[in-house]
Parts: C-alpha cells; sequence; structure tokens
C-alpha cells in the first residue's frame, strides 16, 4: 500500500443551509473538545519527559554576570557564567533569574540571558542566504499572472525542512537541492532550529509579535521511526498528537482549529472538507504570525483616496497612506527601495517600486538574492515624503506541480519517492503541497500569517543626494518582502498589483 504526503495550506468552502450550519457549529464544539484533549495528553507527556530530565535544561545564551545576594543594586559582579552554561531555573525576579549552574554556582542574572530547553547558538548563515535563494525561485514561478501574491517562504521551508528530515536517497537529495538545503549537512536541522529561535524567542521592546509554531497528527497506532519523530520534536517542537482519521470530519476541524489558535484566527478552514480519508496516517502542521507597528506610524488622518495605476490607461481609487520621516531609501537603476522598520527595528518592510508604472515584469525578473542585497547596501537614511496604499490580500496556491518542477520530482512520485526515514518502508510520495497566507498592511503597521499542514494517506498511486525629499509614492503595481533584519532572513514575499 502506497501513502502519501499532502502539503495543505488552503481554505474551506462551506455549503449553504441551516442544517449545514447546525452540523458546522456540532463540528467545531467536537473539534474543539478534541483538541482540549490533544493538548492535555501532550501536556502530561511533557511533564512526564521533564521530569526524568536533568533539571539543568536552561542555558546561558551569552556570557553574563552574576549576583550571589540578589538582583544588581549598582555593585560589582560576584562572578561570570560562560555562554552555554547549563542550569536550572530556581527564581524569577523581574529582569533577574536566579540560577543554579551544574558546578552548583547560584547566582542571579539578567533574565534575557537565560534559554530554555533546547535553545541552540549556531551559526545560520547559510540557511538563511538558501532559505532566501528558495524564496526568490518560487516567487519566480508563482509571478506568472496579473493578480496580487503573498506567501511565507519560512512557512513552506519549515514545513518542508520537517518532511525532508524522513526522506532519503534520491529524494533528500532532490529536496536538498530544490530548497537550498546545504547537502549532507549533518547539523541541519540544529541550524533550522537555531533559525527558528530567532522567531520564536520573545521580543521584548514593544511593537512586534512573532509567532512560529509546528505540530504532528497522527494516527492513533500507526508507527513511526523513532529519529523522525526524535527531529521533528527536539528540532521544531513538533510533538506528535494522536487522532483518528477515521473520524476525518471531526480531525480535520481539530487540526483546522489549531492553525486558527496559532495565526490569531487569520488562516481558517486551512483543510478543506474531503483532504482527509479514512486512512489518512500523518499531517504536519506549520503556522507564522506576524504583527507589527510601524516604527514610525502613519497619520490616519492624512490618508486619502487617490488613483492607483494597474497600467499605464487603466486606474483604480485607493487609501493612500502619507507620511515625511527620516528613512532608508535608495533611488537606482529605475527603481526606488524604501525600507519601513517595525517596533524596536529588529524587523522591516522591504518596497521595491520600479520608476515605471508597467515596470513590475521587469522588475521581477531582476529579483534575485545578489541583487536584493546589492540593493539593501546602497540604502541610505534621509529625508523621504512616503505614499504608501493600505491593502489586504489573501494568497493561496497548490504547489505540487511548481516544487515538482524545481526539481523535486521523486517526491511527488509513488514508485520513486524514499520517505523511508518516517516509517522504514519506501511507502510514502508526496501528492499534494498547497499554502495560504494572509497579510493587512494600514496606517499602524502590519499583519501577516501563513500556514502549512503535511498530510500522509494511502493512494493507489552611488546616488547624489537631491536637494529636496524625494517623492516615495506607491501608486502602481510594486514588490514587497518582510525580513528580519538581524539575519536578513525573508520571512513573507509579494507583489500588490491592485490594492483594492
Amino acid at each position: 500500500m502506497r501513502s502519501a504526503i499532502c502539503l495543505l495550506l488552503v481554505g474551506l468552502l462551506v455549503a449553504p443551509g441551516c442544517n449545514r450550519a447546525e452540523e458546522a457549529r456540532r463540528q467545531r464544539q467536537k473539534a474543539e473538545e478534541q483538541l482540549r484533549q490533544v493538548s492535555d495528553r501532550l501536556k502530561e507527556t511533557e511533564q512526564q519527559e521533564v521530569s526524568q530530565e536533568s533539571e539543568f535544561v536552561h542555558r546561558i545564551t551569552t556570557e553574563v554576570e552574576y549576583y550571589t545576594g540578589g538582583p544588581q543594586q549598582g555593585r560589582p559582579a560576584d562572578g561570570t557564567f560562560a555562554a552555554d552554561t547549563r542550569v536550572a531555573l530556581l527564581e524569577e525576579a523581574g529582569s533577574y533569574t536566579l540560577v543554579r549552574s551544574e558546578s552548583g554556582v547560584e547566582g542571579y542574572v539578567a533574565a534575557d540571558a537565560v534559554a530554555g530547553p533546547g535553545i541552540i547558538r549556531m551559526d545560520v548563515v547559510e540557511i538563511v542566504e538558501g532559505g532566501n535563494q528558495f524564496a526568490l525561485d518560487l516567487y519566480q514561478r508563482l509571478r506568472s499572472g496579473e493578480s496580487n501574491l503573498f506567501f511565507s517562504p519560512s512557512s513552506i521551508s519549515v514545513a518542508l525542512a520537517m518532511t525532508y528530515a524522513g526522506a532519503e536517497g534520491e529524494t533528500a537529495t532532490e529536496m536538498a537541492e530544490t530548497l537550498h538545503f546545504p547537502l549532507a549537512d549533518e547539523d541541519l536541522h540544529d541550524r533550522m532550529q537555531a533559525m527558528q529561535e530567532f522567531w520564536t524567542t520573545p521580543i521584548k521592546n514593544r511593537g512586534i509579535q512573532l509567532h512560529l509554531a509546528n505540530r504532528l497528527w497522527g494516527q492513533q497506532g500507526y508507527e513511526f521511526l523513532p529519529e523522525f519523530l526524535r527531529i521533528t520534536r527536539e528540532n521544531y517542537g513538533a510533538e506528535l498528537a494522536p487522532l483518528d482519521f477515521n473520524l476525518t470530519e471531526e480531525s480535520r476541524q481539530t487540526i483546522n482549529l489549531w492553525v486558527e489558535e496559532q495565526t490569531q484566527q487569520k488562516i481558517v478552514d486551512v483543510i478543506p472538507s474531503g483532504a482527509l480519508v479514512s486512512d489518512t496516517k500523518l499531517v504536519l502542521t506549520n503556522a507564522v504570525y506576524f504583527k507589527g507597528d510601524w516604527n514610525q506610524p502613519f497619520d490616519e488622518e492624512r490618508t486619502e483616496d487617490e488613483d492607483f495605476h494597474l497600467t499605464d490607461s487603466e486606474t483604480v481609487t485607493a487609501p493612500l497612506m502619507h507620511q515625511q520621516e527620516k528613512l532608508r531609501y535608495a533611488a537606482v537603476d529605475g527603481l526606488q527601495i524604501l525600507e519601513l522598520p517595525y517596533g524596536d527595528e529588529t524587523l522591516s518592510m522591504i518596497v521595491l517600486l520600479p520608476d515605471a508604472i508597467d515596470g513590475l515584469a521587469d522588475l521581477e525578473t531582476q529579483l534575485t538574492p545578489e541583487t536584493v542585497d546589492q540593493w539593501m547596501d546602497r540604502l541610505k537614511t534621509e529625508e523621504v515624503k512616503v505614499y504608501l496604499p493600505k491593502f489586504e490580500m489573501t494568497s493561496q496556491f497548490d504547489l505540487s506541480g511548481t516544487l515538482s518542477s524545481m526539481g523535486m520530482e521523486s517526491a511527488f512520485d509513488d514508485t520513486q519517492a524514499d520517505f523511508s526515514g518516517m516509517t522504514g518502508g519506501r511507502d510514502l510520495f508526496i501528492s499534494a503541497v498547497l499554502h495560504k497566507a494572509f497579510v493587512d498592511v494600514n496606517e499602524e503597521g502590519t499583519e501577516a500569517a501563513a500556514a502549512t499542514a503535511v498530510i500522509m494517506k494511502p493512494t493507489a498511486a552611488p546616488i547624489e543626494e537631491p536637494k529636496e525629499p524625494p517623492v516615495f509614492r506607491a501608486d502602481h503595481p510594486f514588490v514587497f518582502l518582510i525580513r528580519d533584519n538581524r539575519n536578513d532572513a525573508i520571512l513573507f514575499l509579494g507583489r500588490v498589483v491592485n490594492p483594492s
């Protein structure tokens, strides 16, 4: 019996009618109860595992001073803990935490210098570079057509990385090359974990919320290899939650409800009716949620309805926000680049605006990691007059054919796929890959979300400074991306063709 992995991120079409509505309400109640039961079981399992581990499960992230008599009060430190020192948490005292090292030293240290269980410190440059290359490769495949576009390459990469943990042979090689994972990198999943820590570690400054969550949903009683479950659990935080996929609708809504909760209800009904069948074996889910307040908010009173040029001859009316602030800006090669930072400036939106109204296609052909880096290097801080449309969009795609054409051919072939790292046998292949993402940009900032679900089921088969502030008027199609300024990783990527 062959099986299939389906990466799903789609919306559910709801049929009209009172009876259907009442049935949907009952099903949701069942799903909520099942999700509570699953969460309770996972918590019990986690508590049992933690009780069996060493108490020294936290780490000091960087060399830090400690104080034995209490939190710092203008006196010299009593010593220092080296980076990566394993410690046990004894007491939280506001911005300080009392810890004990394995050598028996107790002291108060800055709370933000202590990381939770499993936190690791690794070089993520290669992972970021590969992820950005995949993001722009995928953009080139998705940009055909004339509509708005938005997706989260980070969500897709993480979900496929979990799937890659079970790939072997030629299937693993093709996935690594397509996703630009370092080949033969024994530390890949550790590096992916370190990469996710940039997103999952709380940002203390106000103005930014960034959340990422993973989970595996497995058929009750179905056996997966311990090493596959260890990697997905330890490196991706994806605990295996048991479901009975014979109850297909209840299981579908349980997973959908979890995705809703992780994305603040922005990604709903991610798995459509009919996607799960009674012999589904595994669903791998990833969810990303981001909410950022502009470092320099737009004044809502200055937003006005103005023309947005779809083409040289066609316009629509759209609300254009306006501000004049000191921002990082550049004009080069028929293109304007603007950086709009969020909150404490750890994340930013980068807007790429062609000079020509019909210049979007030409701009898109130039999108490579090298050109984006070159454009970013040209940014300088100066006073800029900014006009940016408010917009909201939801995009969804079936990526199976796209990824196959990008090089992941055997993964979608039920006679060639090798995911024996999941179960020990070559009985799995990817049958579908779907993605859905949401973004809302307004005067206060940006809210974005995306989710990914992997379903396994059986189947039969130099610029001179201007004297006046430059005008950045985004009143025609443009490309935008949201990236992490700490490591340059592209979290979200898209374009605005019609903001209305």
